[in-house]
């Protein structure tokens, strides 16, 4: 296990790093193998990115993202600009069924509601947004409609955990009930949670997974 000061060490050469972020913009402080990043940054997209790039450092068990967005002179842009921008993008994702979505925004936050068939839509949707010049923050409550799932989805989900390279399938226990999958066990990294729960999303049927995996490294 590493020290919180050496895993402080190894975030902070990880933000640096990155081309997307403005390190000396972001604060990191670490407890227990809880980091906590504070500061102001120029868009959503570098918060989301600054909390990314610190999931993926060995070691890293919880982060804590405290990052304040502030747009930069002549990047602030109206409520009015903002939610015209958030139409334009949706209708351009292929990804997307932007007339299943409602968009609201109130000083720079975004907030988009709806429906879609897949996790994987709603997170476009999101993603989107995140990118745009202005966003300050953006609540994503576009629902999975509920679908029937196959009998079989716990073996589906435990076999694509298998052909996963990256993730000891055998440290990972799966329970289904519906359409809800509950993720238990111990993995070694962010990068292996997100994984099993990006697996347990793109099964058929699913519209709720509970990840309860522990980040052990």
């Amino acid at each position: 296990m590493k020290s919180d000061t050496q895993l402080q060490h190894d975030v902070q050469a990880e933000l640096e790093w990155e081309p997307a972020i403005e390190s000396s913009h972001v604060g990191v402080a670490v407890k227990g193998g809880i980091v906590t990043l504070s500061g102001t940054v120029g868009s959503l997209r570098e918060k989301s990115r600054a909390e990314e790039v610190t999931k993926r450092v060995e070691g890293v068990r919880a982060v804590a993202d405290e990052i304040v967005v502030a747009p930069a002179a002549g990047h602030a842009r109206t409520d009015e600009e903002l939610a015209s921008a958030v139409l334009d993008s949706l209708a351009w994702n292929s990804a997307v069924d932007e007339t299943r979505i409602r968009v609201g925004v109130s000083q720079g936050w975004v907030t988009l509601d709806g429906t879609c068939d897949w996790k994987h839509q709603g997170d476009a949707a999101e993603k989107d947004v995140r990118m745009l010049t202005g966003v300050r923050g953006v609540t994503n409550r576009i629902a999975v409609v509920p679908r029937a799932a196959p009998a079989d989805v716990k073996r589906r989900i435990e076999e694509a955990f298998r052909r996963y390279a990256a993730l000891d399938a055998g440290r990972v226990q799966v329970e289904v009930n519906d359409s809800t999958v509950k993720l238990r066990g111990t993995v070694h990294s962010w990068a292996e949670r997100n994984q099993a729960q990006e697996a347990a999303w793109a099964a058929p049927g699913i519209v709720h997974v509970e990840n309860d995996l522990l980040v052990l490294p």
